[in-house]
């Protein structure tokens, strides 16, 4: 009972906590206001494009510079691994005042100018700029539908010309929201930070808050001779966007390019917290729906047939097994087919057992690190306005996870040798294997984007950054829990293992066609979803529906158990005791199908991506992901098929 004062003053707290706060938001950056005639300044991110997949610098083109010199904004591990480059940028809004103003006028554009600005237009280049943490819209009507795009175009090609015209003329619309200080105020840690949302003075917070930023891009023909008279932020007069093309600013050598915008601030009645539903519009639920259904019914036909085997086929056996005494069971066992008669060799150590359990390894701290960052996702703690926050917390979880990697390897390692012995290289092995594919990949990659000078290539620091996070904290790490792993209770065989291995009947088909085709069923779960991660990667979209895709990860770990214990059943049932790797590769083999599905999306969905560098990114980066899918659902199946085994034999009673 001593402990109930503290226990009460506990509850007080919290009480007093919650009471002085009217919520907790979680999501992207913290809510700022701003005073009528406040200084905002837009930033620029890297020039991108679904064409060549190369970002490049935005100021690797003639744009106009900010007065103060070019400043790059701090960027987490995520965004630099991205390619994304978030630079400051001359355009100024003032809260709530509506302006035409003038930026700059280029000098004359030289050869290399011209060659690269065309370029970047024909490669579909678009600018990505940013205000208050918000991503500049622009709205475009197809077939009298409105389509929303986030960025806009470098310039553009008119159909059935060589000319080509540059965007410099710019029309913001940035929607705000008056906020009259409802007695909360948010206190945040950062521009990237958590904001708690509590009681505060009215004045403090009261203002106006940007909900809202779309462009109209323009190409104007301005006479150089008038505009270089003017300083940067001088007042012009409004400008309609010209359709006549010989009004727009044409691209070629000698030109001087002025560059101006003007910007209108709209009251909206979208709350803060709601600003970024525009850009996550869930399109398409119904189709995610209709793929967990068709999941579903894979599950539970699936589910079925495990059913069949667990509770009417292997029951009957051992129960008959059971009820005879020691002599009709050795009679019995003589007249026996099928899984019984492996049961010398169920349990013999299977060819390349160390690779085995690295893999294994592997691709728990693989699962795990997928199934934590889905879960945190979905709870809204990774919010698009936190860019690069996904890959940073993978990255991260990754790394930790490294002590149940260690630990299940040298688990499984001692169940099969017996013995500890060699767990140190072991640990290593694990440490090393999916992350070196992964550093060779990317290493020959980055050769690639280098020659390109994309921002997309790695810089030299963040792999010395990269690298000393691999062996400073995953391998020490991975190693402790390999320490952790010869110390734990080693799994026992409920059944010996004969000396001499038990030939195995000669099939009719060969079983890796079996383990192909097992890999079918997961991938029919996981496709639709797939279609729509692809879209986000490669296609510049917004991919925010991690509830659905925590649902469809759960079915898949299902179907892939089922898909594997099944498989496992028919290859003992023919006699096969060589089940281990079969186990791995029955779900594994969905990899296979990936990749290949990634293929056919390059060639079908991707027509645009113009160039051998730009497939070769797609396809190296493909290649990862696929390793990481197989070594994760290979996981699943073995670690499920070797508790069906065990359990299996464990009621199998041999003198």
């Amino acid at each position: 009972m001593g402990n109930m004062p503290g226990i009460c003053w506990g509850f007080q707290l919290l009480i007093l906590f919650v009471h002085h706060c009217y919520g907790f938001y979680l999501p992207g950056s913290y809510m700022h206001t701003y005073s009528t005639k406040d200084a905002i300044y837009a930033k620029v991110n890297s020039l991108t494009s679904i064409e060549t997949e190369l970002p490049f610098s935005y100021y690797s083109l003639p744009y106009c510079k900010p007065m103060g010199g070019i400043k790059k904004s701090a960027e987490n591990l995520g965004e630099l691994l991205m390619g994304d480059q978030i630079d400051n940028s001359p355009y100024r809004f003032r809260m709530n005042v509506n302006e035409s103003l003038y930026l700059c006028t280029t000098s004359p554009l030289n050869e290399r100018e011209v060659k690269l600005l065309k370029q970047r237009t024909r490669d579909l280049y678009q600018v990505n700029m940013i205000l208050d943490n918000l991503p500049v819209m622009r709205i475009t009507k197809q077939n009298g539908v409105n389509i929303q795009w986030t960025g806009f175009p470098i310039g553009y090609t008119p159909p059935n010309s060589n000319d080509d015209y540059i965007i410099n003329h710019l029309k913001f619309k940035v929607l705000v929201h008056e906020y009259e200080g409802s007695g909360v105020q948010i206190i945040g840690t950062g521009e990237e930070g958590m904001g708690v949302i509590s009681e505060a003075d009215k004045t403090k917070a009261s203002g106006f808050e940007i909900v809202g930023f779309e462009v109209i891009p323009c190409s104007v023909k301005y006479d150089p001779e008038v505009m270089t008279k003017l300083h940067m932020y001088d007042n012009i007069s409004s400008v309609n966007c010209p359709l006549e093309l010989d009004k727009s600013q044409i691209i070629r050598e000698q030109e001087r390019i002025s560059f101006t915008y003007e910007v209108e601030f709209v009251k909206s009645d979208i709350r803060w917290p709601s600003r970024w539903d525009a850009y996550l519009k869930m399109e398409g639920s119904r189709v995610h729906w209709f793929s967990i259904l068709n999941s579903l019914m894979v599950i539970t036909f699936l589910a079925g047939i495990v059913f069949v085997i667990l509770l009417r086929t292997v029951r009957r056996d051992l129960t008959r097994y059971e009820e005879l005494d020691k002599e009709a069971q050795a009679q019995m066992n003589e007249e026996l087919s099928g899984w019984k008669l492996v049961v010398g060799d169920v349990f013999r150590e299977p060819n390349h057992s160390k690779l085995l359990c690295v893999v294994i390894g592997d691709g728990v701290q693989i699962m795990g690190m997928a199934l934590v960052t889905i879960v945190f996702a979905a709870l809204g703690f990774m919010s698009p306005a936190s860019r690069g926050m996904l890959l940073t917390g993978m990255i991260i979880l990754y790394l930790f996870l490294g002590i149940a990697a260690g630990y299940v390897a040298v688990c499984l390692w001692r169940t099969l040798k017996g013995t500890a012995e060699g767990w140190r290289s072991l640990s290593w092995s694990v440490a090393c294997f999916f992350p070196g594919i992964v550093f060779v990949i990317l290493t020959a990659l980055n050769f690639i984007l280098w020659g390109s000078k994309s921002t997309g290539a790695i810089p030299i620091s963040l792999y010395f950054i990269l690298l000393s996070l691999w062996f400073c904290i995953s391998v020490p790490l991975t190693l402790l829990g390999g320490y952790f792993g010869t110390r734990a209770e080693p799994i026992q065989y409920p059944v010996r293992t004969n000396q001499i291995p038990r030939e195995i009947p000669a099939r009719k088909y060969p079983s890796w066609l079996l383990v192909l085709g097992a890999g079918t069923l997961p991938f029919g779960t996981l496709f639709i979803e797939l279609f729509f991660i692809l879209s986000s990667i490669w296609l510049g979209r917004f991919y925010y529906v991690f509830g659905f895709l925590l649902i469809v990860l759960l079915l898949l770990i299902i179907v892939c158990a089922e898909v594997s214990v099944v498989l496992t059943y028919m290859h003992l049932c023919v006699e096969d005791w060589r089940w281990w790797w079969n186990a791995f590769f029955a779900s594994g083999s969905v990899s296979l199908y990936v990749f290949l599905y990634s293929i056919n999306y390059l060639v079908f969905d991707l027509q645009s991506l113009s160039g051998p560098v730009s497939a070769v990114l797609y396809l190296g980066y493909s290649m990862i992901m696929a390793v990481a899918i197989m070594l994760a659902t290979g996981t699943i199946g073995f670690i499920t098929s070797f508790y069906f085994v065990h359990y299996l034999f464990s009621s199998v009673k041999i003198d």
